[in-house]
């Protein structure tokens, strides 16, 4: 992999990327909750606008993922989050900043995410050759798993040393370096071929229909979906339940986030071993099971301050190892068996049925917050990642599977071979 010039291109673009996307993910939060005051409902809202895109728009990336060259995308969506994420700093030096221009950048950049995510997904096997997807997607994710751990941890510094709206500029200087650094990519890209009677619903509909005809596709889009839902009770809390309910300060809570990085990067070294020892099926529904019961410690912080940071740390370091190994597994299992003509399609299908459900999860989460509390809104969503999500995989082939499927190209879309 390292002789691959052009995938280390994209990963080094994509890692510097990582690393200002970490420092967002703390900055953003932080300028609705310091700056702006934001309650719990208007936390969620925020987290809900960031994610609605997938729902929205999931479908329609996908088709024109497929059509268009993935690389071009790559860059427009890179410089395009660039140019949103700056107008914050600006609108706050100028006076004008507001929570409904958050939501605005929040949304917005959603969208390119989004269309960045699919094509990203979609150009990793243009580079790389199918039996060295996991390899390809553990580098990938072990060195954007040390970046996101420095970007969050230097994301809650920058927030209490500069404020949080100047901590967002490090994110649009790491979107011009990715941009950069795809630019350079050389490898040329399969011809686009499209039907002349294709038309864009008929493209979408092949997409969902591969995804939820596919016995193993379908299962792996119910866990994540499940998964997902139950999460962003997290996402809309985590912070706002650290800061307002434990009183750990922001900087401290960067770290603490952080520190999820560095068992994402262990998880992302392990993947091979954990996959090879206990099967693929065992790992993926071992991982999720797994990385929610971690999660449970964390209702019981309170009262000392520094029990409640080093409860924290542990779950964040371990829990994050689990869902990183989960994460690597689900993506190279679908890359493996869709052919590159329709995985625009099948990455942005399964975007659709697992990322719509995030904005419900937000919304849910942070009304929930507001009318029982955080900690009882954390219990039940632990609940639901453990008891739940799982068993999707458990009633499909998935669990059987012990290693990932060698399926050619052209036998991909036989829905009835897995």
């Amino acid at each position: 992999m390292w002789g691959n010039r052009d995938f280390v291109k994209l990963w080094v673009g994509q890692t510097v990327s990582e690393l200002g996307s970490g420092i967002t993910s703390q900055a953003l939060p932080f300028t609705a909750l310091l700056v702006l005051a934001a309650t719990p409902a208007q936390m969620g809202l925020l987290a809900a606008v960031a994610q609605l895109p997938v729902l929205l728009f999931s479908l329609l990336a996908g088709v024109w993922v497929d059509r268009l060259r993935r690389r071009s995308l790559l860059i427009a969506a890179d410089l395009g989050r660039a140019l949103l994420l700056g107008s914050v700093p600006l609108a706050w030096a100028l006076g004008l900043l507001r929570l409904e221009q958050l939501f605005l950048v929040a949304g917005l950049v959603g969208i390119l995410s989004l269309f960045f995510n699919v094509a990203y997904r979609s150009y990793l096997p243009v580079l790389v050759k199918r039996d060295q997807l996991v390899e390809g997607n553990s580098k990938l994710s072990a060195s954007g798993s040390v970046a996101d751990m420095g970007g969050v941890a230097l994301g809650g510094i920058l927030v209490q040393w500069l404020s949080a709206p100047i901590a967002i500029l490090f994110d649009v200087v790491s979107f011009v370096c990715s941009a950069l650094a795809v630019g350079f990519i050389r490898t040329p890209e399969p011809p686009k071929v499209v039907e002349e009677q294709e038309n864009v619903r008929q493209e979408i509909a092949e997409g969902l229909r591969l995804v939820l005809g596919n016995r193993v596709l379908r299962a792996l889009a119910g866990s994540s979906g499940t998964f997902a839902f139950f999460g962003n009770f997290f996402h809309a809390l985590y912070v706002l339940y650290a800061v307002r309910e434990l009183g750990i300060p922001p900087a401290i809570v960067g770290v603490l986030i952080g520190a999820g990085g560095v068992g994402a990067f262990v998880g992302a070294l392990l993947v091979g071993r954990v996959t090879r020892r206990f099967g693929l099926g065992a790992t993926l529904m071992g991982t999720l099971i797994f990385e929610a019961l971690v999660q449970m410690p964390i209702l019981l912080a309170g009262g000392s301050l520094p029990v409640s940071i080093a409860i924290l740390m542990a779950t964040q370091l371990v829990g994050d190892v689990a869902i990183s190994i989960y994460l690597i597994s689900e993506v190279s299992l679908r890359q493996a068996i869709v052919p590159d003509r329709l995985l625009g399609r099948a990455n942005a299908s399964t975007g659709f049925l697992v990322g719509g459900l995030g904005p419900v999860g937000a919304l849910l989460g942070g009304a929930l917050g507001e009318a029982i509390g955080a900690r009882w809104t954390l219990l039940i969503a632990m609940l639901g990642m453990m008891g739940i999500a799982p068993l999707w995989l458990f009633f499909s082939p998935v669990r059987s599977m012990r290693e990932q499927p060698g399926a050619p190209q052209e036998q991909a879309l036989d829905l009835q071979s897995y």
